[in-house]
């Protein structure tokens, strides 16, 4: 497809058929997707019709998906009922350099048009018979037009007008007019344009097709005592997985044996490589660097994460965004006015005025070309699409152009706090003796007893004492009390852990200084897991939820690019709230709302600014639907159901380059915008007056093009936030 108009044409070739409801075509990323009732038209009447417009279809044997071409490959996405599987183009874009030209079909028709065009030129230079010079033009037009005249009268038959038709117009006009070397140069300088852009944007596209060939096309399996490899498609959920070290993760799993330090860069962003264990969670695509894993599966192939971030890739990039589809309604409004002045000049200075009729028909040609919006119209798509490429590759996922130009307009940003500020998780804050015990034996008791248990206050104390290297005993006559905590015995002594309530009910009576110390962890918003016998308490621990290392700098970045509203949300205390404000550095918050009053503070935000939610994908969901755009840092699978944004490493500090990203965006697309309708009017002025011919009117026109394209590009390259 030369441009957005050409996505037009198949998106209104379809529209037409009776039984066909959704059609959506983007050329950014080459997609189709549609829905249709079967009882009404088949697959069949649906492949007749895309190549009675000119296209050629393979049908993918990887799922429910087209591959159409015109020239050079196109991948379409199919489904009846909007499951949207994800599939792997059957061919993809040679963007190699040079055997781009040599390989492609567009390629080697510009190097045909070119030699055809300079020999043209030689053979006029030299005087030779000028039929002889007309006659290589006249090769050159035929190579360079075909297509485009072919797609021109597609276009023609569905009552529309594009660039293709415009120039096929001009180019026969040129003809006509006996501008034969005119012709054949405005059709090699408009078919090198057009096919420098399909290159330009096969780089974008590629780079899915980089995130498809992370997944291996094979798994080791373990069969009884045997290994066996088998395509990836037949794993099974449950199936036990070998990886050696150098080999790639080939499907979502746990690890249920073996210790390696996983390289999770092409999912997370995170450049560091992590170590995971006995039952950490693994992802397809990820590299294992060091030792042998044996991981069991926990999804299949067309549901790893892997190929849930492909397809939200490849939905958001053919997402329209609101500068997109306002510049789609200008386009379909303006082109057929462009047309209708076209006659006008042509016309109406010959019969009004007596003005020669060779001029002002050329004139109108040349305004043709000129008026044609396919820059504009690529100016937003090929923004979005680089943009969003870049922010996959770094761990953010926008889930559409909307979510992209809405996150460039924040004013306010919302933060839920657990979970998304904290870890979400208890951490042992203090350890306090009473002077009988140390508080190294405060925590090897506290441990000791709460080894066995589940509870997440049990499981901080355990990974506190273990990290502090103390070794845990073994204790009996363990007894749990609901509710309550813990008793067991070391040796004769029977030992307490747990709260105030176990102490009270087991008739032990606490000292004044045990009551202050348990009033100064709870006035910090702690909480306390008493230690004691049944002669008193010794110590006790406190806790809370963990701040995120990373949440600080994130509220710093924030701030320094401008994002001066930042707002806390929490059910929690107020106590609790202040205090995790003032170590983020967030100076306004909310606390003790419930569900509904959060939602009802979003609502309030809104009325001030542009505001987006930040939360952790599980909660608070009327919130985060409430809010202009929401951003998820929680578990994937959750996330990237319930938020327009997802981070997928979890890491705060994404925020701030999803931010400046989009605001980067937003402003290379107005730049764009404005460029290209300044170019347009500029020319169009230029034209009418003559003071243009039809070979800079290609040039304006494919100029501008690359011009915005290559604008829009540079935001692929947007790897940090100081780039």
């Amino acid at each position: 497809m030369d441009c957005g108009s050409c996505a037009k044409t198949i998106e209104v070739g379809l529209q037409q058929m009776a039984g066909v409801r959704d059609v959506s075509v983007n050329f950014a990323t080459e997609r189709l997707q549609l829905s249709y009732d079967p009882q009404l038209v088949s697959e069949t009447a649906i492949y007749d019709r895309i190549k009675g417009l000119g296209y050629t279809v393979e049908e993918s044997l990887e799922a429910s998906s087209y591959h159409h071409t015109q020239d050079d490959c196109h991948d379409h996405n199919h489904d009846h009922n909007h499951n949207h599987p994800v599939t792997k183009p059957t061919q993809k874009h040679n963007s190699a350099g040079w055997k781009f030209w040599i390989a492609n079909r567009r390629g080697q028709s510009v190097i045909l048009a070119g030699v055809g065009l300079v020999l043209g030129l030689l053979t006029q230079h030299l005087a030779l018979s000028i039929w002889i010079a007309r006659g290589f033009y006249g090769v050159g037009i035929v190579v360079a037009g075909y297509p485009i005249a072919r797609a021109g009268l597609f276009e023609l038959r569905l009552r529309r007008a594009d660039m293709n038709l415009l120039m096929t117009i001009s180019v026969i006009g040129a003809v006509i007019l006996g501008d034969w070397f005119e012709g054949a140069l405005v059709l090699f300088l408009f078919s090198l344009g057009t096919t420098l852009q399909v290159f330009t944007f096969g780089r974008t596209r590629n780079a899915i097709s980089a995130l498809m060939d992370l997944t291996p096309p094979t798994a080791t399996v373990k069969r009884g005592s045997k290994e066996v490899t088998v395509p990836v498609e037949s794993v099974q959920v449950g199936d036990i997985l070998t990886i050696r070290p150098g080999q790639r993760v080939a499907l979502d799993g746990i690890v249920v044996s073996g210790t390696s330090a996983i390289d999770q860069s092409p999912i997370t962003g995170e450049s560091i490589p992590e170590d995971k264990e006995r039952g950490d969670t693994v992802y397809a695509g990820t590299l294992n660097q060091s030792g042998f894993l044996e991981v069991k599966v926990t999804h299949t192939s067309n549901d790893t994460t892997v190929a849930k971030i492909i397809h939200l890739v490849e939905e958001a990039q053919g997402s329209r965004a609101p500068t997109q589809q306002w510049v789609d309604r200008f386009a379909e409004v303006y082109t057929p006015i462009v047309i209708l002045i076209a006659i006008a000049i042509a016309v109406i200075p010959p019969l009004a005025f007596a003005q020669p009729f060779h001029v002002w028909l050329y004139r109108a040609l040349v305004m043709l070309v000129i008026a044609c919006p396919c820059a504009l119209v690529i100016s937003t798509p090929v923004s979005i699409v680089s943009a969003i490429g870049a922010a996959s590759r770094q761990g953010v996922l926008f889930k559409g152009g909307n979510a992209l130009e809405t996150a460039g307009h924040l004013t306010t940003l919302a933060f839920d706090k657990t979970g998304t500020l904290t870890q979400g998780l208890p951490v042992v804050q203090e350890v306090y003796d009473l002077g009988k015990v140390s508080t190294n034996v405060v925590l090897q008791i506290a441990a000791s007893l709460e080894q066995l248990s589940e509870h997440p206050l049990a499981k901080a104390i355990v990974a506190n004492a273990r990290l502090e290297g103390i070794e845990l005993e073994t204790p009996v006559n363990f007894t749990a009390l609901p509710g309550k905590g813990i008793q067991a015995s070391f040796g004769e002594v029977l030992y307490f852990v747990g709260n105030r309530r176990l102490f009270t009910d087991s008739g032990i009576r606490l000292s004044s200084e045990a009551e202050s110390l348990l009033a100064e962890i709870e006035n910090l918003s702690q909480t306390p897991v008493l230690v004691g016998t049944t002669q008193g308490l010794l110590g006790a621990i406190a806790l809370s939820d963990g701040l995120r290392l990373e949440a600080t700098e994130a509220v710093r970045q924030l701030k320094r690019f401008g994002l001066k509203r930042l707002v806390m949300l929490t059910g929690d205390r107020t106590a609790v709230a202040q205090k995790i404000a003032q170590q983020v550095g967030i100076t306004e918050y909310q606390a003790q709302l419930l569900p509904q009053d959060k939602l009802q503070a979003i609502q309030q935000l809104r009325q001030v600014g542009v505001t987006g939610m930040v939360g952790d994908g599980i909660n608070d969901a009327p919130a985060l639907a409430a809010a202009d755009i929401s951003f998820a840092v929680g578990g994937i699978d959750i996330a990237l159901e319930t938020a327009d944004v997802v981070l997928v490493g979890s890491d705060l500090r994404r925020l701030a380059y999803a931010v400046e990203l989009s605001r980067r965006t937003v402003s290379v697309i107005q730049q764009n915008v404005v460029f290209s309708l300044v170019t347009k009017g500029l020319f169009l002025l230029l034209g009418t007056f003559g003071f243009v011919g039809l070979a800079i009117a290609v040039l304006a026109d494919t100029g501008t093009s690359l011009l915005v394209t290559a604008n829009g590009m540079r935001l692929f390259r947007t790897k940090t936030i100081e780039d």
